[in-house]
């Protein structure tokens, strides 16, 4: 089986570049670095003279340039997903509302395997387009409505980016196993607020909800403030574990 070309990054103060295929050429609007010197981790420069430094890809660079065919969870958010659940090495995890599959595949870095639910044929294309693009051998994607039900049992983790998450919560119980996590994302608080009220009368105990904010700073010699494009509201998160 032929290997596919090593991924490298390209990138300087201001521009970052993933290199797909680093057995050619690669071009920019700064000029083009020669084959020979992406082979290299380091200093390097286009022909114009640009300075870059060039080193193997991450997978925290190749997701940055995944496809989006719909908004995807954000690493803020997605962060606060694996801390709370703490999953793990041999968790199985069900992620319902694959979108762009931003969430399923961060989450497959740690799990054991994840199986990602959705009903929309561009949703599939693009989550499998992607998975197959970070070389990710653990996630399975299915379409199935995650309102009718899910076909694993005992996930230690059920992740729902649904429009009515309350809807799938028989199907959650049915397949989580006993104390295992139940999250729920939606841009709304009144979703939120009605999916707690409808979790816990389900056999779910709700452990939080909450909003995560992010807000860097630029720092140099000359300045040391907040940047003004903060990524503030992208939506909310609940908690919940099954107790019965």
């Amino acid at each position: 089986m032929k290997r596919s070309p090593a991924q490298k990054v390209l990138f300087s103060s201001t521009r970052r570049y993933l290199i797909e295929d680093s057995t050619k050429d690669f071009h920019t609007s700064e000029g083009f670095v020669a084959t020979k010197d992406l082979q290299k981790a380091g200093n390097v420069q286009t022909n114009t003279g640009k300075q870059f430094i060039v080193l193997p890809a991450l997978f925290t660079d190749q997701i940055d340039r995944l496809h989006r065919h719909a908004q995807v969870i954000t690493r803020k958010d997605i962060g606060l997903i694996i801390a709370e659940t703490g999953i793990g090495a041999k968790d199985l995890v069900i992620d319902a509302g694959a979108g762009s599959g931003m969430l399923c595949c961060f989450l497959a870095r740690y799990a054991k395997k994840v199986i990602t639910y959705d009903v929309d044929d561009r949703s599939i294309e693009a989550t499998k387009k992607n998975v197959e693009k970070l070389r990710l051998k653990n996630i399975i994607i299915k379409k199935k409505d995650a309102y009718t039900g899910f076909d694993e049992k005992n996930a230690d983790l059920i992740t729902l980016d649904l429009p009515s998450p309350w809807n799938a919560l028989a199907s959650a119980k049915a397949s989580l196993k006993l104390g295992g996590f139940l999250v729920s994302y939606n841009p709304h608080i009144i979703q939120n607020q009605r999916m707690v009220g409808e979790a816990e009368q389900s056999g779910f105990t709700h452990l939080k909800t909450v909003e995560c904010i992010l807000r860097e700073w630029a720092i140099s010699e000359q300045q040391c403030r907040p940047n003004f494009d903060a990524l503030g509201h992208t939506g909310f998160l609940s908690f919940f574990r099954k107790i019965r």
